[in-house]
């Protein structure tokens, strides 16, 4: 077996595989063994004639296919040992010379491990805006939790009026005719909330307790019934009941109710604080992610396409088992969609490329840095599972196998690198200039 390598990029290599034809013979022998059982030929029960007659009865051709599977394995094998190469996926075979009596002769393109090449990474420059949260955005937020616990009462003796949730009966039609989904009872609706057709909540405005209706709407050109699409439609409405939105008391009872507060000025604190850290949070996740773009524009790297396409795999079966959790099978989505897989795949394409570019950027930057977890870095992570689990660490870690520990090492690791990452933008922030020295001083 002889083996010759031709770089085809920086991690693309074509290697040229000879077997030869003694060897190959052998193979050819193998798979006449395996296959002989197929073979009728007249005068012999089946699977009983000759080699020599098999082959001239059905070519000399008829052995080939089987003869490669056999002799291919070994001889890649011996290839990737003899030039060193480490393939990050299957081969895309082209057999050059196969024949009876003659070498077998193969070609293998494979795809070696790509390393990324970084620039001067610790120049990247970035900074973290944190929000400040003002008197108005705790109020807002406040606010908005009066919102979410306030009752609705009814109200009788005054027509109905924006911001008010109505109840409904209805019935609709289009053309003349009623049409599916277009009859409903007991239908609550929050006038000025956008949830029917437009124009159908502002002509129940004015209108009072028994009233009956006549709603004359168009649909939208983008609704999702086909049928309905852009044609006009009336309904035909009664008003049942009318009630109002009541919003509690902003006051001690309040804070308790929503809250572990006792007092309002004890919630206006915590919510407050909360803010805080979700603006901090947001600040410094806007700021990693600004580092790791600087990170990815600045590594060079030649990314093998079967790493993008084993990417957009993993990105398409994450998004099945999201629509799994939802009731859907992605066969229906893309059905309901007007999709093929094939160009679901190819929306993937960019972001998949761009994911793979950004992990071989940070994994360069682990390696420069030369950056490992240790013990304390792995049970730091495990302490958030634990957290998150309210159970002890040493449960967590007892139930540990080697994979997911493993896994975490790289979680760890990852973020080390991240900090390393940050750390450097914040040291290479230009100076602020230093204020001149007036005269006289």
């Amino acid at each position: 077996m002889n083996a010759t390598v031709e770089k085809l990029g920086k991690v693309k290599n074509k290697i040229t595989i000879t077997v030869d034809a003694d060897t190959f013979e052998k193979s050819m022998e193998k798979a006449f063994r395996k296959t002989m059982k197929r073979y009728n030929i007249p005068g012999f029960r089946k699977g009983h004639a000759p080699r020599a007659l098999v082959e001239r009865y059905y070519g000399p051709g008829v052995l080939y296919e089987d003869a490669f599977e056999i002799a291919f394995p070994e001889a890649y094998e011996k290839a990737l040992e003899e030039t060193g190469l480490k393939p990050i996926s299957r081969p895309e075979l082209d057999v050059e010379q196969i024949e009876k009596g003659k070498d077998l002769i193969f070609t293998a393109v494979v795809y070696e491990y790509p390393e990324a090449e970084l620039g001067d990474y610790k120049s990247i420059h970035a900074e973290k805006a944190v929000d400040e949260v003002t008197d108005d955005d705790v109020g807002a937020e406040i606010e908005r939790e009066r919102d979410r616990v306030a009752r609705y009462v009814d109200v009788t003796g005054r027509p109905v009026k924006l911001d008010d949730e109505v109840n409904i009966d209805y019935k609709g039609f289009c053309e003349g005719e009623q049409f599916d989904g277009g009859t409903a009872e007991g239908q609550t609706l929050v006038i000025g909330s956008g949830h029917f057709i437009p124009g159908f909540e502002d002509q129940l405005v004015g209108k009072n307790i028994g009233d009956e209706v006549e709603v004359n709407v168009t649909f939208p050109e983008e609704y999702h019934a086909e049928n309905l699409k852009g044609k006009p439609a009336t309904f035909q409405v009664k008003i049942n009941s009318i009630r109002v939105k009541e919003l509690p008391a902003l006051d001690d009872e309040f804070a308790k109710d929503v809250s572990d507060c006792d007092t309002l000025e004890e919630y206006r604190a915590s919510v407050r604080k909360r803010l805080e850290e979700a603006a901090e949070n947001r600040a410094e996740r806007a700021f990693e992610n600004e580092v790791i773009e600087k990170l990815t524009e600045m590594a060079e790297v030649e990314i093998p396409e079967p790493m993008v396409e084993d990417e957009i795999t993993s990105m398409v079966r994450d998004m099945e088992q999201r629509m799994m959790y939802q009731g859907m099978r992605l066969e229906d989505f893309l059905k309901y969609t007007g999709q093929t897989l094939e160009q679901m795949r190819e929306m993937y394409r960019e972001q998949a490329q761009e994911r793979v570019h950004t992990r071989l950027a940070l994994e360069a930057l682990k390696k420069a840095e030369g950056i490992e977890a240790t013990e304390a870095d792995i049970d730091a992570e495990l302490q958030k599972v634990a957290d998150a689990q309210n159970k002890p660490l040493d449960e967590i870690k007892e139930k540990l196998s080697g994979d997911v520990k493993e896994y975490y090492k790289l979680v760890a690791e990852m973020n080390k690198t991240l900090d390393a990452l940050k750390g450097y933008a914040v040291a290479s922030a230009p100076e602020a200039p230093k204020a001149a020295e007036t005269d006289g001083e």
